[in-house]
């Protein structure tokens, strides 16, 4: 079952065409990445899927329905612009996001108190929310949004803003959320997280889909490139584009960095050295990144992290 379904959606403001034809489908279950450069119209998206905005054109499927607020027990939303009640207390705002969202009273304050052990905010449960710093209300913001165990879990620009520690922290968050049963689907435009937590992808771009797929199928849309170690130029290998020599050892073996043909096969090339008894000491594949090929596809576009 998809959890989320777009056909055709548009969305204009104005002259300006923020989404633009968008198609796609977020399977039930893993971590789905939305990704693209800044105002390539990834928030304009989930604000639709929350029913926040309303599309120009087009069909938006939420949960197997139209998007509404009846749907809100069974989501969980980190929005970019992050929320919280300043006065009141850390168990007391989760506790109220918890009801708002459907919660009993004790239901609320019962999930409220796990989230805080499993965050390790058991410190500040008591302080309030404007005595924290940055990556204790980034906790605080995220256990809002678990509060109710939802079925999908929406996380928009997560990491903005969050040292390296608590990135790490959080990424671990979505990947537990991911295997309690949760549909994740995150928008991000720094491409390692998304190279680290996702299953499937969606780059935007300007509004439109440039691509949808696994990590590992985006990975290969460009040729894979090789560090190898031989007696010879690999220059004449089928498959073999280019070879440049880097260091040349007091043994007589040479370190080669070669690119290859758009299509051509690594495990290929290395049969080919076999066969044809081609001297090799070492022989490394490395794959282009997510970067790289998010790059490629929209030409360079700005505001993408690596």
């Amino acid at each position: 079952m998809a959890v989320l379904t777009f056909e055709a959606v548009v969305k204009r403001f104005g002259a300006f065409t923020a989404v633009d034809s968008l198609s796609f489908e977020v399977p039930e279950g893993g971590v789905f990445g939305f990704l693209g450069a800044n105002g390539a119209g990834k928030t304009t998206s989930l604000r639709m899927a929350l029913d926040i905005l309303r599309p120009t054109a087009g069909r938006i499927e939420v949960l197997g329905r139209a998007p509404g607020r009846e749907q809100a027990p069974m989501i969980g939303f980190l929005p970019e612009e992050r929320g919280l009640y300043r006065q009141m207390s850390v168990a007391g705002v989760i506790s109220y996001f918890g009801r708002l969202k459907g919660l009993s009273g004790a239901a609320a304050s019962s999930a409220a108190t796990e989230l805080v052990e499993r965050l390790d905010l058991g410190e500040w449960v008591r302080k309030p929310v404007a005595s924290l710093s940055k990556g204790m209300s980034q906790k605080v913001q995220l256990a809002t949004a678990l509060v109710n165990a939802p079925r999908l879990l929406l996380l928009d620009e997560p990491f903005s803003g969050l040292d390296p520690v608590n990135q790490a922290m959080l990424e671990d968050l979505v990947r537990d959320a991911a295997a309690g049963g949760a549909t994740v689907v995150f928008s991000t435009h720094v491409m390692a997280h998304a190279e680290r937590l996702c299953d499937r992808l969606l780059l935007l771009s300007a509004g439109k889909s440039v691509f949808q797929g696994t990590v590992g199928e985006a990975r290969n849309l460009l040729p894979a490139r090789l560090r190898v170690t031989a007696r010879g130029a690999p220059d004449r290998l089928a498959g073999v584009v280019r070879a440049a020599a880097v260091r040349t050892q007091a043994d007589g073996w040479t370190d080669y960095e070669v690119a290859l043909a758009p299509g051509a096969d690594p495990g290929d090339v290395l049969e080919a050295c076999t066969a044809n008894g081609f001297p090799l000491r070492a022989f490394q594949v490395e794959r282009a990144s997510l970067h790289e090929v998010f790059l490629h596809l929209v030409g360079g576009q700005s505001g993408v992290a690596a």
